[in-house]
C-alpha cells in the first residue's frame, strides 16, 4: 500500500472524527418528559412473528399514557395474537388488529402501518417496532420534539449479543461520525423503530401509501415531510434487533441495496471504504491509522451508552459485514416468513 493510499485513509478518519466532534456537541437528543393530555397519541406496532419481543415491550408501551396502543397481527405464525392478548389483558387502551396480505405492488410492513394509521384516532401517529422497549417518559419526550415539526425520527440505544454486537454496532452506531446532524438531517435520514407525525401531516403526505413500494420506507416518508426533526433517543428507547450473526446478516441484507442507493457500484464502494479504514491500517503496520479508527468508534460507543466491546472489534467489523453486501447483491431475500 502506497503513502498516498494510507493518505487517503487518515483524510476519511479526520472527517469522521470531525463529525464525530459535531455531533458530540450539537446532535439533539430525546430527554423524558411526562406525557400530556393533548396532543393525543396513538402508538401503532406492526406485528409479524413479534411474540416473544411483545411480551418484553409491550407493557412499557401501555405505561406511556397514550390515548390508545394498537398491536397489527401482521399474518403472524408463532402466536403474536395471543401473546399481544396475555400480556395487555383488559387494559383500555389497548387494540389487536387483524392483517390481511398486502395487495399487489405493497411491502408488507407499509401495509400493515397504513391499515394501523386508518384505524388510529389520536391527533399522533407514532409508529415503533414491536422489539423497541420504550422508557419512562418516552411519549412525552417524543412529543415534545414533534413540536413545530411534521415528523420526528429518533434512534434507540441498540442492545447486543456477542455474535451480533459487533456488526449491530458497527452499522448502527457508524451514523454518528459518518455526517454531522444537519447533513443528516438534510438527507431525510430516519429510523423507522420509532417514527411520530401529526395526523393530518400524515395523511397530507399520502402516508405509507404513498411510499408503499419502498425496502426504506422510513426515509422515503421523511422525504414527503417539509419540517423534519432527527434525534438521538438512546435514553427512552432501547432495541435488540437480531439474535445472533446470521440473524443480523439476513437482516441488515435485506435493505443495505436500498441504503446505498439500489447501486451495486455504491455498494461495493462501501465495502471498500469501511474495509480501508478500520481494517487495512492494522493489516500494513499502520498502527497510527488504526487506533485512530478503533479510537472513533469507542468514543461513539461511549456517546451513545452502548458497550465498548464492539468498538474493540472493529478491525473485524468490516470483513463480518462482507456477507452482508453479498447478500444484498443476491434476489430471493426473505425475513420473517415473507419475500421482501
Amino acid at each position: 500500500m502506497t503513502g498516498d493510499f494510507f493518505f487517503g485513509v487518515f483524510l476519511f478518519l479526520l472527517l469522521r472524527w470531525l463529525a464525530l466532534l459535531f455531533n458530540l456537541l450539537a446532535f439533539p437528543r430525546l430527554r423524558p418528559r411526562p406525557t400530556p393530555q393533548r396532543p393525543t397519541a396513538s402508538l401503532l406496532v406492526p406485528a409479524r412473528n413479534e411474540a416473544e419481543n411483545l411480551r418484553r415491550t409491550l407493557p412499557s408501551l401501555l405505561r406511556q399514557g397514550a390515548l390508545e396502543v394498537l398491536v397489527l397481527d401482521d399474518l403472524s405464525e408463532d402466536g403474536t395474537a395471543q401473546a399481544a392478548l396475555e400480556v395487555a389483558g383488559t387494559h383500555p387502551a389497548f387494540r389487536l388488529l387483524r392483517g390481511t396480505p398486502p395487495p399487489p405492488g405493497w411491502k408488507g410492513k407499509n401495509w400493515a402501518c397504513s391499515k394501523l394509521a386508518q384505524e388510529a384516532r389520536g391527533e399522533v401517529l407514532v409508529f415503533t417496532d414491536a422489539d423497541v422497549l420504550w422508557e419512562e417518559g418516552a411519549l412525552g419526550g417524543l412529543l415534545e420534539a414533534l413540536e413545530g415539526r411534521e415528523m420526528v425520527s429518533a434512534l434507540p440505544k441498540q442492545e447486543v449479543g456477542l455474535g451480533d454486537g459487533a456488526l449491530v454496532a458497527f452499522v448502527m452506531n457508524g451514523l454518528f461520525s459518518f455526517l454531522p446532524h444537519p447533513l443528516l438531517e438534510r438527507l431525510r435520514v430516519a429510523n423507522g423503530q420509532v417514527l411520530a407525525f401529526w395526523r393530518e401531516a400524515y395523511f397530507a403526505s399520502g402516508g405509507h401509501g404513498a411510499v408503499r413500494g419502498e425496502v426504506l420506507e422510513d426515509v422515503a416518508l421523511a422525504r414527503r415531510a417539509r419540517a423534519y426533526g432527527l434525534f438521538l433517543g438512546g435514553g427512552l428507547f432501547r432495541v435488540r434487533m437480531y439474535r445472533g450473526y446470521g440473524e443480523a446478516v439476513e437482516g441488515f441484507g435485506k435493505n443495505f441495496l436500498d441504503i446505498h442507493l439500489k447501486n451495486p457500484a455504491l455498494l461495493l464502494g462501501s465495502a471498500i471504504y469501511h474495509l480501508a479504514l478500520y481494517t487495512l491500517p492494522w493489516l500494513f503496520g499502520r498502527w497510527d491509522l488504526g487506533l485512530m479508527g478503533l479510537l472513533e468508534r469507542l468514543l461513539v460507543q461511549r456517546a451513545l451508552g452502548g458497550a465498548l466491546w464492539p468498538g474493540l472489534l472493529v478491525p473485524l467489523a468490516p470483513l463480518l459485514l462482507l456477507p452482508v453486501y453479498l447478500r444484498a447483491l443476491l434476489p430471493g431475500k426473505r425475513w420473517k416468513g415473507r419475500e421482501v
